[in-house]
Formats: C-alpha cells, structure tokens, sequence
C-alpha cells in the first residue's frame, strides 16, 4: 500500500512539472521591417562603344547582390545594358578591348566578366582566374584584346588570352604587398601601382620579369600610401598616390624614364584619353580641368562638383548630338549614378542623374531608440530613421556607417568610414548633410561633424556607449596600422581626449558602460588585416573616464576578438568571441562563465534587456542567457544574424544582409 501510495504522489508531483515545462512560451517569431536602405553606388568604368552601333556608352559596374554591369547612353542617362554578374558585389575594375567586348573584374568572388556586342543584359562569366585571389581590383588590356589584372590578397598579376582562355600568373607584383591597386599598358609593357606602400612596377608580358619605377621625388615616404589610380597616356603614365581621396597626380615619362610633373589635389579614380590636340580632362579641386601634357597647364572649365565624393567612376569622349554640344563632349559618371559632360566648344556643362536601379544596402550598423530603430549601411553607406512597427524608413544619403547610438538626451551618434568621423544628428530637426544629401540653402548641418580622428591615424568610428553625458567612441586604425583608439567626447564643451592603444596593438571593436566606467572589447587585427598582430588573443578592457586610466583588462583564450560586450541584469560583464560567450566580473575582470556553442569565428553581438541576454553565434543562431547562467544555452532562435540591437526591454532589432527584423520579447 506504502509503495501505491509514494507511486501516486510521486505521479501527482510530476504532473505540475510537465504541465510547465510544457507551457513553456515557444520563442517569437520574427518579422521583416523590409529593406531600409537602398541607393546607387557606381565604382569602376570606362567611355567605349556601347550596343548601339556607332556611339559611345558610359560603362559602371554598379553596387548589389548581385552588382551590375551597366550601360548608359550619355546624352540621356538612359538604360542600355543592365547585366547581373551573379555572385559578384561589385568590381572596381572595368575595360574595353578592340573588338567591343567590355571586361568586368569582381569582388568578392573574383571573377572575371564579359560583354560581348549583342548580348543585350547578359554577361559571360568567365570564372575565378586565380584561384587563391578574391579581388580583383584593376583591368587593362593590350591590343590583341588580351586582358590584365591586379589582385587582393594575394597581390597579383594576372594575364587573360582573350582567344584561348588561358590564364598566367605572374605571382606577387611585389613583396609582401597585398593590393594590386592600379594597372595600365603601354608599349607592351604592363604597369601596376600596389598597396599598403605605393610601388610603381613594370612586367614584361612576354618574360614575366618585374621591375620597380623609382617613385616621384616629391613623394619621398610610400609606406601608408596606394598608388590608387594608374593610366597611360600618349607616351605618358598618371600615377596617383594616395587614397580615394584627393592627391597628387605624378607624370612619368615612358621614353625619357623621367618623373616630369605633379599635378596637387588630383580627385580620381580615372582620367580622360587623349583628345584631339593631346589634352586630357580630370577632377581636380572640386572642378573639371583640362590639362596640357606639353605646357603642363591646368585651365579650369567652369564644371564644379560639391559634397564630400568628388571623383570620376568614368569619364571619356562622346558624341552626343545635342545643341549645345557639337562635336565630342567629355563625358563620365559621379558615384550616386550622376552623369556628367562638358563641351569644349561651347562650354555647356551639365549634371543629370543616370538611370542606373538603386539597389539594397547591407546592413553594417542597427541601434534602437525610444521611438525609432537607426540603420546604417556598409560601403553605399546611408542612415535610415525607421519605424520598429510599421519599417516605414526615411532614407537619408551618408557615407559608411560603421555606428549609430541614441543617446539620452534623444540625439543620434553616427561613426563612419573613413576618418574615424562621429556625427551627431537632431531627428527632431531636417536631415542636412553638405558632403552627401545637403537640404534647401540656408539649412543648419545635421548631421553635424563632432570628431575627426584622421591625426590619430584612426579609420573605422566602430562603437559607442555613452557614459557619464559623454560619448565614448572605440576606433580601428587606418592602413597598415595596429592599434585602434578610445576618444572621449563631451558634447557639452565639444572636447575629445584620445587615448590610443588601450590595449596595446589592438582595435576596439565593442564598448558598453556603466557608473562612469567604460568596458570594451578588442581585436588583435589592424586596418587591413595586412600586417600580422603582434598579440594573441582579444581582450576585454574597463577604463575609469574621470581618472583617465585603464583599470584592468582580461584576455579571451583562443579568440583573436571580442566582436560585443554588454552589462547583463546579473551585473557581469557579458561578450561574445568567435564561437564563445563569456562573463567577467566588474572589479577585476576575472572570467565567472564561458560557453563554447558556435562551430566558426563569425561571432556576433551581444545585448541586454532587464531580464536576460542575447547572443548571435555563428551568424546563423541566437541565443538566450538567463541571469546567473550556469549551463550552456541552446539555441533560442534560428535567424540569420550581423548586427543585434535592443529597444528598451522589449524588442530586439536583427539584420540579415540589407532586411531588418524585429522580434518582439512580450508576446
């Protein structure tokens, strides 16, 4: 009877038990706020004959996934060719052969593409044509039609036959650099600018032999430099030595093997052929010039160009058959898809916008806030203020956004590439932004510039937290650098303290705060990823802001970053690393739990809400860890992950490439 009755009880005591376990909420479903950013980017191009027989098209491989090659009838900006390159995000690389084929060079599948003459919206993919190199960056061909390239990360040459197929590798242009940036032919020989340190090379085809151009005299130190932009020219090489940004422009004389002029604040990324009494054009101080190789003269044309991008993703010669454009105009195309052109004639100038299709914009950066969700984009770049109920998004034109942040006071915080600058902006107030998407005249900046960390050699304003009514910010350096910074910013003053290498030789790559300290976490990688780190493993950091001093900081075995830290509701400090998430306390930042859940190194974000924390692993999963964790966690939601952000306590904010989810905690 006993054992009846201890079967019975123990039989209703588990009945509770299962009935909770299986009442147990399932995890909310999450819903797509849509795509919120989207604009036109163009990067590499050229002037050459297009599908209709006889006239020049405007050539630009055009930002997405995938990117597309594209044609443009210049006196229209209309469509002429809208190619997809499947699997391909864009390509700065583009060139035209003597039989009318256009040649797209890729990333970030490196492969090769091909237009032909009455293949319409289609392309050839030609394939990877060297297996180990994922950019290709710069294209130029001979007169045969045969094509040449320069690569990343193996910093390569490469030669395609046009007729067979085949291809050569001439193997690294030079030692130890990892960017074939630029190339250009002439007189059968093949010239190429590369990157972290600007060598100017030359290979003969033939032989494969590789010989280095002394550099220009006035530029004495190549190291941090690219030679960005290379064109020959009528006997001539244009050598631009620099960044995206404005340079100088050196002449190097192929037959006297002298370097002849500098031509300062040369914008890029192409100049114009030849014209007819061997005068070429190009973008230099915010204006179209026309310069004369033999006299060496700059004379401006009257066509300026405003806001922060100023360079030509093509230009060239066209007829266009207009009024006030007889003859052959220069031609070419901005970033945001403008068109523009110039008669020499008459000099009528003017700018259009092409119609080139916007495409969706990655996702790189998410915050919530009290009323709006803030999205940024990677490379288009772009701020979207979103509705976390409806997505209805406002799209406004910026450059890449590394970091959003609402602070308290209900302004926005914005870090971008490059520069390492932080923005801040009012939603209260009109969107005005005089670099990239300026508002009627006469209206106040906002975003408004607070910090350039340029001096700092710093590159990627990558994190904030907001500490104390002040704003700190946690950078990634510029080129070929280790050692990222910590700024300090009061917006009430409008003061920055910098304190660089926190962590010696590290990045920071996440901040989080709480009572006048700053935590953070760290990366041993640098700017291009190019020179090897000089540490281990990434660490977690606290810094004491009204002392101005690092209190302590913990390394995380086996892992090369700290890609998130967060402040949990049990008052440890949380991160994820790689496949790990962990906690350390707040005192002395000793290690309280570590899981090991993901198979790969893409770790995710990590955010908090009052009740728990969540964590994305492996791009693909997200986690829930309940305060005072012990165990590992199991997977709480299966969902494509970059970027986590919260809303308050109940809401979180995913990214999935270009689409933005929501995912709301209380139902």
């Amino acid at each position: 009877m006993r054992a009846l009755l201890t079967a019975a009880l123990a039989t209703l005591l588990m009945v509770p038990l299962a009935t909770a376990q299986a009442s147990e909420p399932p995890p909310p479903t999450p819903v797509s706020l849509g795509i919120p950013l989207s604009d036109v980017l163009l990067i590499g191009g050229t002037v050459a004959p297009g599908p209709v027989p006889g006239k020049a098209a405007i050539w630009n491989v055009s930002t997405g996934k995938p990117g597309y090659l594209n044609a443009m009838d210049p006196a229209t900006g209309a469509s002429l060719v809208s190619a997809p390159l499947e699997g391909a995000d864009s390509g700065y690389a583009v060139t035209a052969t003597p039989d009318g084929s256009i040649y797209a060079g890729t990333y970030s599948n490196g492969h090769l593409y091909r237009w032909r003459p009455g293949m319409g919206d289609t392309v050839e993919d030609l394939g990877r044509p060297v297996a180990s190199e994922n950019y290709i960056w710069s294209l130029t061909s001979d007169e045969q039609g045969n094509i040449y390239g320069g690569t990343f990360p193996g910093g390569k040459l490469f030669r395609y036959d046009a007729a067979t197929g085949a291809v050569r590798d001439y193997g690294q242009a030079v030692h130890g650099q990892t960017y074939v940036r630029s190339i250009a032919y002439a007189n059968g020989k093949v010239y190429a600018g590369t990157n972290p340190d600007a060598h100017l090379v030359e290979l003969d085809p033939a032989t494969g032999t590789v010989s280095e151009v002394p550099s220009p005299p006035g530029i004495p130190d190549i190291r941090n430099l690219a030679i960005y932009d290379l064109a020959a020219r009528a006997g001539k090489l244009y050598a631009r030595f620099s960044t995206a940004y404005p340079a100088p422009l050196c002449v190097f004389d192929l037959a006297t093997r002298t370097w002849t002029d500098q031509i300062p604040a040369a914008h890029g990324l192409n100049i114009s052929p030849v014209g007819d009494q061997g005068e070429i054009y190009l973008i230099q101080q915010g204006e179209l010039k026309r310069y004369d190789p033999a006299t060496k003269a700059l004379t401006g044309t009257g066509l300026t160009f405003t806001g922060r991008i100023q360079n030509a993703r093509a230009i060239g010669w066209a007829e266009l058959g207009l009024p006030d454009y007889p003859g052959k105009s220069i031609v070419g195309t901005l970033w945001r898809g403008e068109l523009f052109r110039y008669n020499p004639q008459t000099g009528k100038s003017d700018i259009i916008q092409s119609a080139v299709r916007r495409e969706p914009i990655e996702i790189l950066s998410v915050a919530g806030g009290k009323q709006s969700a803030y999205v940024g984009g990677f490379l288009n770049g772009g701020v979207s203020v979103v509705d976390p109920q409806t997505g209805a998004a406002t799209f406004n034109r910026f450059s890449q956004t590394e970091a959003v942040m609402e602070a308290s006071d209900g302004r926005v915080w914005i870090g971008n590439y490059p520069e390492a600058r932080v923005y801040s902006y009012d939603p209260r107030q009109p969107w005005s932004s005089p670099e990239y998407s300026p508002g009627p005249p006469g209206t106040p900046d906002n975003p408004r510039l607070e910090v350039n960390m340029k001096a700092d050699q710093q590159m990627r304003a990558r994190a904030f937290a907001e500490v104390d009514g002040k704003i700190a910010i946690g950078t990634v350096p510029e080129g070929d650098r280790l050692g990222g910074a910590l700024a300090i910013h009061d917006p009430k003053t409008g003061t920055t303290r910098t304190f660089r290498n926190v962590v010696q030789d590290e990045s920071i790559f996440g901040l989080t705060a709480d009572h006048g300290i700053v935590y953070g976490g760290t990366s041993i990688t640098g700017g291009l990823t190019t020179t090897p780190p000089t540490r281990a493993e990434g660490t977690v950091f606290a810094w004491d802001v009204r002392n101005s001093r690092k209190l302590w900081e913990t390394p995380i075995a086996g892992a090369g970053t700290v890609n998130s830290v967060a402040i949990g509701p049990d008052g440890l400090l949380w991160g994820v690393a790689g496949k790990t998430i962990f906690a350390v306390d707040t005192l002395r930042g000793r290690l309280k739990r570590r899981f090991d859940v993901g198979t790969t190194t893409a770790g995710g974000d990590i955010v908090a809400t009052r009740d728990a924390l969540y964590a994305g692993i492996d791009g693909t999963k997200l986690y829930r860890l309940t305060p005072w964790q012990r165990t590992p966690p199991a997977v709480w939601l299966t969902q494509a992950n970059r970027r986590i952000a919260v809303r308050g306590d109940s809401q979180l904010l995913v990214t999935t490439g270009a689409q933005l989810f929501k995912i709301d905690l209380n139902r």
